[in-house]
């Protein structure tokens, strides 16, 4: 076997990986061109809910699996951004702001009327990766936070020019997440770097983001091709 990776090489083998990011997605260049009916926006946003949801649970069952307090102390955070601290915020509760923007009701996003087959069982695999993977493995499938701030910028830019029907007040998600997770990303990367010092761990790491692109991939597959059946 090959010898480990030097941190630039594990870090360049990484950053490689985002020409695999469904930001290249024809869905995602087609929405960003402005080229999406507003069905296409819901079906998008009722489906990315059952993402959404899964986060504090994946995040749970890595601080779960993990034995170092200090990576557990700074990985919880991540947890409450999404559930909140209380009833009514966090990302989960603007992510449902954004459904109504987009004219969804809250009950039809909750009951998940709307998330397709290909949605759950993409999203239901990475939370199975999360729970009975090493942990490190799970931060290294988190490390698609490396290149989400640029893309959810742009997607942000691109609603507000082309979807002028769009309630604004139901970008508050994006506007708050964008700057966390350029500071969870720098976090994330170190834990993989730090941590996954033999060349065994290093590739598990590369398979584990390839993994993570492969599963947001397919829900976009799956919800492109609901517009089209």
């Amino acid at each position: 076997m090959a010898g480990p990776l030097s941190r630039a090489e594990l870090t360049d083998a990484l950053l490689g990986l985002e020409k695999r990011y469904w930001a290249h997605h024809p869905f995602h260049l087609r929405l960003h061109e402005g080229g999406c009916e507003p069905a296409d926006l819901r079906r998008w946003v009722a489906n990315r809910w059952y993402y959404q949801k899964c986060l504090p649970q994946k995040n749970a069952a890595i601080v779960a699996a993990c034995p170092l307090p200090e990576v557990r102390r700074g990985w919880l955070e991540r947890i409450s951004f999404h559930d909140g601290e209380r009833e009514g915020e966090g990302g989960m509760a603007q992510w449902l702001r954004l459904a109504e923007a987009v004219g969804l009701s809250t009950a039809e996003v909750l009951d998940e009327r709307h998330v397709l087959p290909g949605v759950r069982f993409a999203v239901d695999g990475y939370l199975d990766f999360c729970r009975t993977r090493p942990w490190i493995e799970g931060v290294a499938a988190a490390l698609t936070e490396l290149f989400s701030p640029g893309h959810m910028t742009d997607r942000v830019n691109a609603w507000r020019k082309h979807y002028g029907w769009i309630e604004p007040a139901g970008f508050a998600y994006f506007d708050r997440r964008i700057p966390a997770a350029r500071q969870d990303s720098a976090f994330t990367l170190k834990l993989v770097l730090d941590h996954c010092t033999t060349r065994a761990e290093q590739d598990a790491a590369i398979r584990a983001l390839s993994f993570k692109c492969d599963v947001l991939w397919a829900v976009l597959d799956a919800v492109d091709y609901a517009r089209r059946a």
